[in-house]
């Protein structure tokens, strides 16, 4: 049975919308909060969470490939009849004028 780690799952890969990509052909990663990515345990998850998906073939990859990349903060929440998130500003509404239930401080990543 694998241990669970401080950690663990707190990245996931971005499936949302409204989120406008710095770099062309990126993966973008998310999480819920506003985060300080020179955080060793929020380092560690990021690259744990590319091994696992297989965008890094190990966890010092993951690390190598998150070396240069920036975080970017914002608020994320999901439209009314949708199961993804949506990116909005802090008052909910997306660059289409629509508003989520639910806005949450929320950290992207792109690699």
């Amino acid at each position: 049975m694998k241990d669970d780690r401080p950690g663990d799952f707190l990245w996931e890969e971005w499936q949302g919308h409204s989120y406008d990509t710095k770099v062309d052909c990126s993966v973008i990663y998310y999480t819920f909060d506003h985060i300080d990515l020179e955080n060793d345990l929020i380092r560690r998850a990021l690259a744990s969470a590319l091994q696992r998906d297989g965008v890094a073939i190990s966890l010092g990859d993951g690390f190598r490939l998150i070396e240069h990349c920036f975080p970017y903060q914002g608020w994320s929440g999901v439209l009314e009849d949708d199961s993804e998130h949506s990116a909005c500003d802090s008052l909910g509404e997306t660059e289409y004028g629509e508003f989520v239930t639910l806005v949450r401080p929320t950290t992207w990543i792109e690699i």
